[in-house]
C-alpha cells in the first residue's frame, strides 16, 4: 500500500528541516567551566582533558576575554588549591586575599557583564578531599556541621562578586542554610543554582585528576546519590525548591538524559546540566583515535542534553562549540 502519511517530505531540504527544527542550541546556553591554578604565566594543559588548561590568574583573565569574544558570557571557575593550605575545616575557602576569592573579584573588576557562577563545596580546600567535615574518628562525613563551612564560602564568594552560588556538596539542607546567610547579608539578589541531583559517578575522574581533590578515604557515596535512582531527584528537586533555589542542576548530564526530562517535566525552575569531564575525555579520546568524527559527535551530545530538558549546559565543549556555531 502506498503511504499517505510522509514524515520525510519535511526532511526534503535543509530550509525545510531547519524550519520544523524542534531544538536549538546557542551559545547563550553554555557555561564554561575552568581551572585555576597558583603562579603567574601558567597555562598546563589537563592530560585526560585534551585541550582544556588549567590556568593562573592572568592566564586565565586573558581566556575569558577570548570566550567573550566567541560570546560565552558564563563561567564556572573551580580552584587547584596548594596542600599546604588545606585543612579539615577548609578556612582557606573564605580567605579573600586566597586564589579563589581574588581571582573572582579581578574577573569581575575586568569583566563586570560576565556571570560568574562559584563552586560550594569543600573538597578543593579540604585536607581530607570530602565536600564536607569529615569526623576524624567515625569517617562520617558530617551533614549539619558542615552547613556553617558552606554558608560562609558563599558568602565570601558573594562578597569577591559571585554572580550565581553553584553548592555542590550534596549536603541537607544547604540550599535553605545559604539563602538565609546571603539574605542576612545584604546578598539577595545572590542566585543559586543547586546541583540538585548530583550523583556519585565514575564519570568525574578527569575533573579530579585536574585539581587534585579526591578523597584521601572512603568515597562520596553518602552524599552523591546512586545512580540507579531516578525519581530521588524528585524528592531533591521538591527540597530544593522549597528551599529557594532559582535554578536546578543535574549532573552528569549525558548518562542521566531521563533525570534531565523528568525533572524538566516536574519544575518551572531553569534546568541546567553538566557535561563533565569523564563525558568530554570520551568524544575527545575516539576523535583521537579517529573512531569518531569529534566535531559533529560534540553537537550531538551538546543538542541531546538540550533536547533532554535544560535550559543551559556547563561543558568543556563551550568553547570549541561556540567557535562552530559562529560558522554557522
Amino acid at each position: 500500500m502506498i503511504p499517505t502519511h510522509r514524515p520525510r517530505r519535511n526532511r526534503k531540504s535543509e530550509v525545510i528541516r531547519n524550519m520544523v527544527q524542534e531544538t536549538t542550541l546557542s551559545v547563550h546556553d553554555f557555561i564554561y567551566p575552568v581551572f585555576l591554578i597558583e603562579g603567574q604565566n601558567q597555562q598546563l594543559e589537563i592530560h585526560s582533558m585534551p585541550g582544556i588548561h588549567r590556568f593562573s590568574a592572568d592566564r586565565l583573565i586573558d581566556e575569558i576575554g577570548r570566550c567573550v569574544e566567541l560570546g560565552i558570557k558564563s563561567f564556572a571557575p573551580f580552584p587547584s588549591i596548594n596542600d599546604a593550605l588545606k585543612d579539615r575545616l577548609a578556612k582557606e575557602s573564605t580567605n579573600p586575599e586566597g586564589l579563589y576569592l581574588k581571582t573572582v573579584a579581578d574577573i569581575k573588576r575586568q569583566f563586570p557583564d560576565v556571570v560568574l557562577m562559584t563552586d560550594v563545596a569543600m573538597d578543593p580546600y579540604s585536607s581530607d578531599g570530602h565536600d564536607g567535615i569529615v569526623d576524624a574518628d567515625s569517617g562520617e562525613i558530617l551533614n549539619d556541621a558542615s552547613l556553617e563551612v558552606l554558608g560562609q564560602m558563599a558568602l565570601a564568594q558573594a562578597r569577591a562578586g559571585a554572580d550565581i552560588i553553584g553548592p555542590s556538596d550534596m549536603m541537607d539542607g544547604r540550599v535553605a542554610w545559604i539563602r538565609d546567610v546571603l539574605d542576612q547579608n545584604g546578598f539577595s539578589h545572590v542566585s543559586i543554582m543547586s546541583y540538585t541531583a548530583k550523583y556519585a559517578s565514575a564519570f568525574y575522574g578527569p575533573f579530579r585528576d585536574a585539581l587534585d581533590s579526591a578523597p584521601k578515604r572512603g568515597d562520596k557515596k553518602t552524599y552523591q546519590m546512586n545512580y540507579a535512582n531516578r525519581r530521588e531527584a524528585l524528592r531533591e528537586l521538591a527540597l530544593d525548591e522549597q528551599e529557594g533555589a532559582d535554578m536546578v542542576m543535574i549532573k552528569p548530564a549525558l548518562s542521566y538524559l531521563d533525570v534531565i526530562h523528568e525533572v524538566r517535566n516536574h519544575t518551572n525552575l531553569p534546568v541546567t546540566a553538566y557535561n563533565v569531564s569523564g563525558e568530554y575525555a570520551m568524544v575527545k579520546a575516539a576523535a583521537q583515535q579517529g573512531w569518531l568524527d569529534g566535531e559533529k559527535t560534540m553537537m550531538e551530545v551538546l543538542m541531546s542534553i538540550k533536547r533532554a530538558g535544560a535550559d543551559a549546559i556547563l561543558t568543556y565543549f563551550a568553547k570549541e562549540a561556540a567557535e562552530v556555531l559562529r560558522r554557522g
